[in-house]
């Protein structure tokens, strides 16, 4: 299986240099991962490099507006199918993928992996050794996590694959699978642990603990990082290691439940 990288042309402090889209090429069919936002230069470099391939299918690994929206429009333009998990913001699959399906091309076949956590809607694709993330892993950066237990558990379900190589959504191709998924999960609760002493120390809002656990962040990435917030507070409450009164968060006194 050949794969190339077309970057699409959407830099910013969210997506880094632009969104990866994955073209993977087998005995003449190919299909693409990931073609970002409705674009017509970088529709038009995919179609470029499709050049004299069989196109199958375009494949998008969650509906966020970087990853899904020229899906539709750039499958119709082929004549084949989009294929995610399921509808959402600019998308519509015409074939929906869930865990254990998957998509066959040339003599490849992708696996599907329901991975979510970062959104409800996040698949990874395993072809061999090696994993498509989207953003479930990114390259050279850690991850917004809208569900931190769901998260957790579909990092845990990445740890006993036999992989050699990481595919992400953003940055670059990562060559130690375990290394990068320990350091993950160790990073996701490295932050509870902060989280946690934040809130001890008299951090008593999403707001309050931000500008404490992420005071080295780029303030523009605020937004995102208390998004991970809250999903790690979500995660707390529902463990029994945290209350809620209102807007205020405070960890249980003894002897309360």
């Amino acid at each position: 299986m050949r794969i190339e990288r077309i970057l699409a042309p959407n830099p910013g402090p969210y997506t880094g240099e632009g969104t990866n889209t994955w073209l993977l090429e087998s005995a003449g069919s190919a299909v693409v991962i990931d073609p970002g936002p409705i674009d017509h230069d970088h529709a038009a470099a995919i179609a470029a490099r499709l050049d004299d391939l069989t196109p199958v299918g375009v494949i998008v690994t969650h509906t966020h507006e970087d990853h899904a929206p020229l899906a539709n429009p750039f499958a119709t333009e082929l004549g084949i199918p989009a294929y995610g998990y399921a509808p959402g913001p600019a998308f519509d699959p015409d074939l929906r993928l869930d865990e254990g399906a998957t998509v066959e091309f040339g003599a490849a076949r992708l696996d599907v992996l329901y991975t979510p956590g970062h959104s409800d809607d996040h698949l990874c694709f395993r072809s061999d050794r090696v994993l498509f993330t989207g953003d479930h892993i990114l390259g050279g950066s850690s991850v917004m996590v809208e569900r931190m237990g769901p998260y957790l558990s579909s990092l845990e379900r990445l740890r006993p694959l036999d992989l050699d190589m990481l595919y992400p959504g953003h940055g670059e191709v990562m060559d130690d699978p375990g290394a990068v998924i320990d350091w993950y999960i160790a990073h996701r609760m490295q932050r509870e642990g902060e989280i946690i002493d934040a809130i001890s120390a008299g951090a008593a809002t999403v707001g309050e603990i931000v500008e404490v656990v992420y005071r080295e962040v780029d303030s523009s990435l605020h937004p995102l990082a208390a998004r991970s917030v809250r999903a790690h507070l979500d995660k707390l409450v529902e463990e029994g290691s945290l209350r809620v009164d209102g807007k205020s968060v405070r960890l249980p006194v003894e002897g309360q439940t």
